[in-house]
């Protein structure tokens, strides 16, 4: 007997919403399943049956990613885009699935060393270069895509691993140091 589709999706949510309250309280390690059908509601059956184990329901919670599910600012500068994309960033990394998201994506790198860059880093720069091409647009010198991704992006999720987590202000601070360079280089 198939369930409606409405039925599905609002289980889903509920585990969802349960993993992101569980992990404002508890590392991802400390998270069980047990736990997460008490904070939803969901039974543990179904939830053994539809995802099986807690990666697996932690891999459907960050799925989406930020290059899906964070559009690209555009504010009409340069700067006001940088901005207002990498406090995005620190945002995000700064709450509870901040750090689950990186702990996802670092957990499916491959150990071989001839790896590609990852679908999310292809789809995310393709992103970036599209921002960076309307400053270009506007007659504005942006920075590449690579400079943009070593001096603010690399940083904030740095500081997200292993220290505390970035603020706006350490953002900011980095998209000015990024534009300063892109001067000196022009």
């Amino acid at each position: 007997m198939q369930r409606p589709r409405g039925r599905s999706e609002r289980v889903r949510q509920q585990v969802h919403q349960a993993v992101i309250e569980l992990l404002k309280e508890r590392t991802a390690d400390e998270v069980t399943i047990p736990l997460i059908a008490e904070r939803s509601g969901v039974h543990q059956a179904t939830l053994y049956r539809r995802w099986g184990t807690v990666p697996v329901v932690l891999q459907d919670v960050v799925e989406p990613g930020p290059a899906r599910t964070s559009p690209l600012p555009d504010t009409g500068s340069l700067r006001g885009d940088l901005d207002a994309y990498a406090v995005g960033v620190a945002g995000s990394l700064s709450g509870p699935l901040g750090v689950l998201m990186l702990w996802a994506a670092i957990s499916r790198i491959p150990p071989h060393t001839d790896r590609g860059p990852s679908p999310v880093l292809v789809e995310r720069t393709a992103q970036l270069e599209q921002m960076l091409d309307r400053a270009r647009v506007r007659g504005e010198s942006p920075p590449t895509v690579a400079d943009l991704l070593e001096v603010v992006v690399a940083p904030l999720y740095f500081h997200a691993l292993f220290g505390p987590p970035p603020s706006g202000e350490d953002a900011r601070r980095l998209v000015d140091r990024l534009l300063a360079l892109t001067r000196q280089s022009a």
